[in-house]
Formats: C-alpha cells, sequence, structure tokens
C-alpha cells in the first residue's frame, strides 16, 4: 500500500510532511516483509518524553544509510506507563540498528482531533474491526505530524494500524 505523501527528499520540508489521510482510511492491507528499524521511547504515564530525541538519532542514521523511510511511517507501541516501542518504516536493513519485519494482514483507521481522544478512538477501531468479522491482536499508532506540523497544518491525524486475523 502507498500512501500519496510528499517525497522524504524534499528540500522546501521543514518537518513533517503534510499528511493525506485517504490511503489509510478504514483500508485492509497486506504487509510482507516490512522492513522497520525499532527504537525505545521513555514515557511518563504514556506520554512522551524523548520522542523527538530519538526519532532525531533514528532520520540520522537512515540518512547515513541512504536508505528511504517509506510514507514517513513511524508506528508506536505503548507498552506501557513507562515505555514505548517505535517502528520506524525502511526500505532496507540498516546495519547497527535492530532491524525489524512485519508481515500479516492489517486494517488502518484515521482519526483528527485531541490526543485525549486516544481512548475513544482505540475502542472506536475495535468496534469497527470487529464489525468486519475480524479480530485484531495487536495495535500500533501511527502519530503522523509533530504537534508544531499539526497546528500548522490545522489537522492532528492519527493512524491506528492493527494486525487482524
Amino acid at each position: 500500500m502507498e500512501a500519496t505523501m510528499k517525497s522524504q527528499s524534499e528540500k522546501d520540508l521543514t518537518c513533517c510532511p503534510e499528511f493525506d489521510p485517504t490511503p489509510w482510511n478504514e483500508k485492509l492491507f497486506v504487509w510482507e516483509h516490512k522492513n522497520f528499524i525499532k527504537d525505545r521511547v521513555f514515557t511518563l504515564f504514556y506520554m512522551p518524553v524523548n520522542f523527538g530525541s530519538v526519532v532525531k538519532r533514528l532520520n540520522k542514521v537512515v540518512t547515513k544509510s541512504e536508505a528511504v523511510i517509506p510514507d514517513w511511517i513511524c508506528l508506536s507501541d505503548h507498552t506501557s506507563k513507562w515505555n514505548m516501542d517505535i517502528y520506524l518504516a525502511v526500505d532496507k536493513e540498516i546495519p547497527g540498528e535492530e532491524n525489524v519485519t512485519l508481515h500479516g494482514k492489517y486494517f488502518s483507521k484515521v482519526y483528527e482531533g485531541p490526543f485525549k481522544d486516544t481512548e475513544k478512538w482505540c475502542n472506536d477501531f475495535e468496534n469497527i474491526v470487529k464489525s468486519k468479522g475480524l479480530t485484531s491482536s495487536k495495535k500500533y499508532m501511527w502519530y503522523t505530524t509533530c504537534p508544531k506540523c499539526a497546528k500548522k497544518y490545522g489537522k492532528n491525524y492519527v493512524v491506528i494500524i492493527g494486525q487482524v486475523g
């Protein structure tokens, strides 16, 4: 699945590319050997503390490796109140990093609004998945822009991507 987003290489990009929700809203797709590099973010009661610095480090590693971040996908997995694993999509393995491959059937749903609505979004996501006769075994959050860019674009899109069966 390919989203229609600006290329990572565009020089006029000050931070996050503007997100087009259409290709990701209520879509069922299959990932076969989708490459990611994994890192961890410290959270305080689920609120990320060092997310920006971790993403900047990963971006430097990707740039140095001459890799590409397809669709600018960066998935978050809140594993506890104190930790969030992040998975940054890459087009090839990156030496020295924790390389992870995801495969399977996934369903995505786009939400827009303040982060305080996350619980409501997750409940809605589960209801939609269930209404399609599916079950989700693992959910990831894709925060499509940083708070500064969400303000700049006037939209705070968050995509829930769940592995389904």
